[in-house]
């Protein structure tokens, strides 16, 4: 199985996805879980790029293709693997983000993104997509709230985010079977609380 969670930088998407992973480890479950960009020594080395403050020239199509490789070596060299040997892969991020980020966010042509999604992931898609949903007000309450610096995607403005949160709503309305979308504004153990309940759903 591949679970995948998504959601705005500061949603809580990765809080959660670690408690998912402890959970179905104490319950004897072989799983993976990894992180989008990275996972290989190739993946890290475009995260860091995507990342650095210091690449601000970096244009949006080249953003697009750089996670969209990372994303090519992940799937191909961790992922496939996984899923085939019967593996419970669960990943913090896969190309939603890339369809919010860089088709609602930056306003790439949603059909191109569509296609290079399509191409980077070779025909894998998440069994079951958790969408963390909290407002930009809330994002940026808790970016504060942490103390750190805002690393390049996040420093995109109050505005990107708006769009990238529209964008992740219109893509949970488009596969509802898939997408979940969870009201990542509660405590943080009521979320874990909706999640377990899900996935056992799932899984059993």
């Amino acid at each position: 199985m591949f679970i995948t969670f998504e959601g705005i930088d500061y949603s809580g998407k990765s809080t959660q996805a670690n408690l998912l992973v402890e959970c179905l480890k104490q319950r004897g479950c072989d799983v993976l879980f990894l992180r989008e960009p990275g996972g290989t020594a190739i993946s890290e080395k475009i995260r860091e790029i995507l990342l650095d403050r210091h690449n601000l020239a970096i244009t949006q199509k080249t953003e697009l293709f750089l996670f969209s490789a990372a994303r090519t070596q992940l799937v191909t060299e961790v992922i496939q693997p996984a899923l085939k040997s019967g593996r419970v892969v669960v990943c913090d991020r896969f190309y939603d983000s890339t369809s919010a980020y860089q088709g609602y966010g930056r306003g790439l042509v949603p059909d191109d993104v569509r296609t290079i999604n399509r191409i980077a992931a070779s025909g894998t898609t998440p069994d079951l997509t958790l969408f963390i949903n909290v407002d930009v007000d809330e994002v940026f309450r808790r970016w504060r709230s942490s103390g750190l610096s805002a690393d390049r995607m996040e420093s995109s403005g109050r505005r990107f985010f708006e769009d990238v949160r529209t964008g992740y709503q219109e893509l949970a309305k488009s596969e509802p079977k898939r997408f979940i979308t969870i009201d990542g504004m509660r405590p943080v153990e009521t979320i874990h609380a909706e999640i377990w309940r899900i996935v056992q759903t799932r899984i059993i």
